[in-house]
């Protein structure tokens, strides 16, 4: 078509000026796809530069700049030392299922009554006038501020701890559901109306798999926010768990194994993520050209 302009009288009239740059050009480029070895590469860098990193600092605060005292800042090593001792005597292990345990029953919950009640409201107007209002006023609220209602509700007990977690991660992911549920494409619901498709067949093969990736963000951000919340849960009321490693560590100034267990939450939060990730690679399968290989 641009050949063409050109060749016609009045061509100049019409023709594309050349500081614009045409439509072609100004579509964004596709990511460029990375070789799966070079991800992985890419990744092991990234946290060997961390550790190295974090290493050099602590080096240099306890035998050059001494900003503050070296104990505050233990190298990787001695963190490594510390996660060896306590692996080896059971603690960090008894810490780690007791957290787990409390995480998993208050995600698990949470997940549950956010889908559910995210659909609900998703589908019904209703049901979204009448319920929303007061859903989204509770939502604003930090959840720590209901912590202390928790203990003297459920006592200080496994029960506190869990409903505290379901009540955290609750929200996103009854925010997450209600937007998918919500804002489907509509030509995808005509479609499948035009092809004789009843309003149940449409729910189950339309709406819910082009909502599920919405719900399965929501559901990772309830995840993490999970071990955000239990952390301070128990530091108030908890004999086990990494939040009172954490929190008895402080106070026999046990820095490194203060970041043992900072850092065992990571690596939890992480292979939680990984594992959610996998299960949206195996529902989302249509999904994985859109996103390209990383």
């Amino acid at each position: 078509m641009e050949a063409q302009a050109v060749n016609t009288p009045g061509a100049a009239a019409v023709s594309p000026r050349p500081d614009i740059p045409s439509t072609a050009a100004a579509r964004p480029r596709p990511r460029k796809t990375l070789g799966r070895p070079l991800a992985v590469l890419l990744r092991v860098c990234s946290l060997l530069l961390f550790f190295a990193l974090w290493w050099g600092v602590s080096l240099l605060n306890a035998h050059v700049l001494k900003v503050f005292n070296p104990v505050l800042l233990p190298a990787p090593h001695a963190v490594l030392q510390a996660g060896i001792k306590m692996a080896a005597s059971g603690e960090l292990l008894r810490h780690i299922t007791a957290s787990l345990s409390r995480v998993l029953w208050g995600f698990g919950i949470a997940a549950v009554l956010g889908v559910v009640v995210g659909t609900a409201l998703g589908r019904s107007r209703v049901l979204e006038h009448l319920v929303e209002p007061t859903l989204e006023m509770l939502r604003p609220i930090p959840p720590l501020a209901f912590l202390p209602m928790m203990v003297l509700w459920f006592g200080i007990g496994e029960s506190s701890k869990v409903a505290f977690i379901a009540y955290a991660a609750f929200f996103p992911v009854f925010t997450t559901t209600v937007e998918g549920i919500k804002y489907v494409d509509p030509v995808l619901i005509r479609a499948a109306s035009s092809l004789g498709a009843t309003e149940r067949q449409i729910f189950w093969h339309v709406v819910l798999p082009a909502a599920t990736p919405n719900i399965i963000t929501g559901l990772r951000l309830a995840f993490g926010l999970s071990f955000f919340v239990i952390v301070a849960a128990e530091f108030i009321a908890a004999d086990s768990g990494l939040g009172y490693l954490i929190n008895d560590a402080r106070t026999f100034f046990l820095v490194a194994n203060m970041l043992l267990g900072a850092a065992v939450i990571g690596i939890i939060g992480v292979l939680a993520n990984v594992l959610l990730r996998k299960l949206e690679g195996r529902l989302l399968r249509w999904r994985a050209e859109s996103r390209g290989q990383s």
